[in-house]
């Protein structure tokens, strides 16, 4: 291990590592929505909402994200929709994302008790006004640990937009490599930065996931 190399390599690595972190969140936040609605979607009585948003979970669970990324950063140009690297990068992984999102929404929704729908219909209630103060509440609890998931695996999938030159944390691994001929020592620096932002980030979820299950069990 070069000691020098770590030293003048590393402002250059947490730089890119807080693009990594950027990416993440702006991701995860955008696939949310995505997932969010698109569970909603499926649920829905109108069959059209239903089939195009079976078909989208299809399309983006069925095909690897590096094609996807390919698919929207060189594809697309080809019918007159041209995105740089960045949102090119978040478009695909928030498009990937947002269909396990809304599987894992989906299922929380199912798995609570029709009982409960049926008795706030009967109360009164309209059915989006149930969905909304009694279902959605208690499902999004129930999908706290696969939403938290979810988060983690995107993380790790930022390194995959370096293919199409969004300086994150393996893209600038890649560039320093080119410049030093280190590739063991900064493929390391870069594993541990990973490990560093994917511990950081499980401990946070975790705290949330216990706090959220206190409040179910109350």
């Amino acid at each position: 291990m070069n000691v020098s190399i770590i030293i003048e390599s590393l402002p250059s690595l947490l730089n890119a590592t807080l693009m990594t972190i950027l990416l993440a969140i702006i991701s995860i936040l955008i696939a949310l929505i995505i997932g969010f609605f698109t569970a909603l979607a499926r649920i829905s009585k109108f069959s059209l909402l239903k089939g195009i948003a079976s078909v989208y979970v299809s399309i983006f669970r069925g095909t690897p994200l590096l094609v996807q990324i390919f698919v929207i950063y060189y594809g697309l140009p080809q019918i007159n929709i041209e995105l740089s690297p960045i949102p090119s990068g978040i478009l695909a992984l928030s498009l990937n994302a947002g269909a396990y999102l809304c599987e894992s929404f989906r299922s929380a929704i199912m798995s609570v008790d029709k009982g409960q729908m049926e008795a706030s219909v009967s109360l009164g209630m309209t059915y989006g006004q149930a969905l909304r103060r009694i279902i959605l509440p208690q499902s999004i609890r129930i999908a706290i640990p696969t939403l938290s998931n979810t988060f983690i695996v995107l993380i790790k999938d930022t390194s995959l937009v370096s293919v199409i030159t969004v300086t994150e944390l393996l893209q600038m691994s890649s560039l320093l490599i080119a410049k030093t001929f280190e590739p063991l020592t900064l493929l390391l620096m870069a594993a541990v930065l990973y490990w560093i932002i994917i511990t950081f980030f499980t401990l946070l979820l975790n705290k949330m996931e216990k706090r959220t299950s206190k409040h179910l069990v109350h």
